[in-house]
This record gives structure tokens, C-alpha cells and sequence, in this order.
């Protein structure tokens, strides 16, 4: 007897979004070419540019391709709240696989498919993001399994997997596939985080529970320039995620403090302090920053994640 074949999965794509609304039309209209996506639910942080109103008429327009919905919540919860409901709604719409991004990336037109050529053998996985301007810089470094070395071009990235894998690396929430099952067993993403951290901590939590993470080579998301990640630091050996926001400091100083601390334990997590100490008193002085960095801290450690609201128009 000829066996069946495998029905396809259901998958949902989930997108996120805050004021970016051309960035969003953009990648609405790249997903509803996508014929192996059967749903696209766009999560709306209260936007104020537009957003609300334009999804409102997209969702309702008749188009080809993959049904869209339209969720918007009452105030900016972050990314890390957005995807937090935003998973829980594609699992009440009965998918079997969700696909994750923000806002501002496009992904390539076969980029789904790629990554569902893998499912048989993956858990949580994803493409590599790369600047649209220049398609061989990644926008997000990877850095290589078994060692500390990163990499930033994508050549190195295909010298380094032979078979178009390389494991226990992912880009979280950029595109990234992740399955039913895995989220049943861990649950969703910290909407506490708001913003920063919230991504990592998932995967380190999939990782925990013996999720099979990689990144697939041959999947790609294009993606504005953030910029070099990491400002140099200590002559140069090492870099800070500085960043100019009040808002994006303190949720970074708290939530990556949480997260080392849970999942490395305080060696770790003390490393970080100081290391913190360090850039605001001689890399980037700032005795205002090294109050604020303290302060994060401390809420983390209380598990208060309440402070980042004073920071929000």
C-alpha cells in the first residue's frame, strides 16, 4: 500500500508592530504572497502614526492569499507583551507551526518554505537576517556553537554549516518558526520584559527544555541597519549594548540580569554588574547612567517590572 501523505501543517504568522506603518505595509503585502502561510495575525502595540486605521481597511479589503487579522491592544506593552498574545491568539486559531517577526523585516519570498523543508527534524528555528543594503552583512551576528567566536558576513556563516544548518543558534522573533508543541510545553514569551531580553529568554527556555534550535542558512530576512551591535569597551577586548534610550537601558540592565542570573547563575549575572560598572565610569562616564543601571537592577532582582512605564510618552 502507497502510505498516505503527511497533511501540511497550519501555520499562522504573528507580526508585531508599533509606528512603523510603511514598514508593516511593506511586509504585509510580502506575506500574502506567501502560499505555504494559511493566516496572518498583525498585533498592534497602540500605535499613533496610522497603523490601527490602515489594518482595519487591510484586513477587511478582499486580496489574495493568506487571511489577515487584526488585534489592537489598549496600550504599548512592547514587543515582549505583543508576542505574548500574539502566540497565544495563533494557538486559538489552531496552528500547528507559528511564524514570528517584527515589523521591519521582509522576508524572501521563499523564505517559509525553506524553513518548512526542516520541520520534520526541528522544534524552533530560523532564517538569517540580513541588511537590506548590503546582503552579505548580517544585521544580528551569530555566534558560531562550541566556541566565542561570531561572524558578521554570510559567507562566513555558509563556511561554517556544510549542511545549511548550524544548531542551537536562532535569531528569535525575526521570522522564526516555532512549533505547537514546543509552546504547550514552555508556555509564552515574559510580557513582563516589555522590551529587550524578552526574545533570549525564550530561547534559553527552549533550550532548557531540549527544544532543537538552528538557524537555516538558506532562509534569509532582509532587515534595516541597526548599526555595529556592542560599543568597544576595556581597549577594545569586549563591547556594551549602550544604547542613547532611557527606556531600552533600563529594560536591558533589568531583564538581561534576570535572565543571566536564572539561566547562568550569579557568576554570570555579577559579571554583567561589573561589567556595567565598568563602561559607565571610564568607557562612557555617566554617573546618571550607572544610578539608572542600579536602579533597573535592583527592580529585576525584586521582580518588579514596572519602572520602564515612567520612561513611555
Amino acid at each position: 500500500m502507497t502510505p498516505e501523505p503527511t497533511a501540511a501543517p497550519r501555520v499562522v504568522g504573528v507580526v508585531v508592530t508599533f509606528n512603523r506603518l510603511e514598514l508593516l505595509q511593506r511586509l504585509v503585502a510580502r506575506l500574502r504572497e506567501v502560499p505555504e502561510l494559511d493566516e496572518v495575525l498583525v498585533v498592534d502595540n497602540a500605535s499613533t502614526d496610522g497603523t490601527g486605521a490602515w489594518l482595519v481597511e487591510a484586513a477587511a479589503a478582499a486580496a489574495d492569499g493568506p487571511h489577515l487579522r487584526v488585534r489592537t491592544l489598549a496600550d504599548n506593552r512592547g514587543g515582549a507583551g505583543g508576542f505574548h498574545d500574539g502566540l497565544a491568539w495563533a494557538l486559538e486559531r489552531d496552528a500547528d507551526l507559528v511564524w514570528l517577526m517584527d515589523d521591519d523585516g521582509l522576508p524572501d519570498p521563499d523564505c517559509l518554505a525553506t524553513l518548512l523543508a526542516r520541520r520534520d527534524d526541528l522544534d524552533f528555528w530560523g532564517p538569517v537576517v540580513v541588511d537590506q543594503a548590503d546582503h552579505d552583512r548580517l544585521v544580528f551576528p551569530i555566534r558560531l556553537p562550541g566556541g566565542t567566536r561570531s561572524v558578521h558576513r554570510m559567507r562566513d556563516v555558509e563556511a561554517a554549516a556544510p549542511d545549511g544548518v548550524i544548531r542551537d543558534v536562532v535569531i528569535p522573533f525575526n521570522g522564526v518558526l516555532v512549533t505547537r508543541e514546543l509552546v504547550e510545553r514552555i508556555g509564552l514569551p515574559r510580557e513582563e520584559f516589555f522590551i529587550w531580553g524578552d526574545d533570549v529568554e525564550y530561547l534559553w527556555r527552549a533550550r532548557a527544555a531540549g527544544a532543537r534550535v538552528a538557524t537555516v542558512v538558506g532562509a534569509r530576512v532582509l532587515h534595516p541597519s541597526v548599526g555595529e551591535l556592542g560599543t568597544p569597551m576595556m581597549l577594545g577586548r569586549t563591547t556594551y549594548n549602550h544604547s542613547p534610550s532611557d527606556l531600552k537601558h533600563y529594560c536591558m540592565a533589568r531583564n538581561n540580569l534576570v535572565n543571566l542570573r536564572a539561566y547562568h547563575g550569579w557568576p554570570h549575572a555579577l559579571a554583567f554588574v561589573a561589567k556595567t560598572v565598568w563602561f559607565y565610569s571610564f568607557t562612557r562616564p555617566s554617573r546618571r547612567r550607572l544610578a539608572l543601571s542600579a536602579d533597573a537592577m535592583r527592580a529585576g532582582l525584586r521582580g518588579d517590572f514596572s519602572g520602564h512605564r515612567r520612561f513611555l510618552a
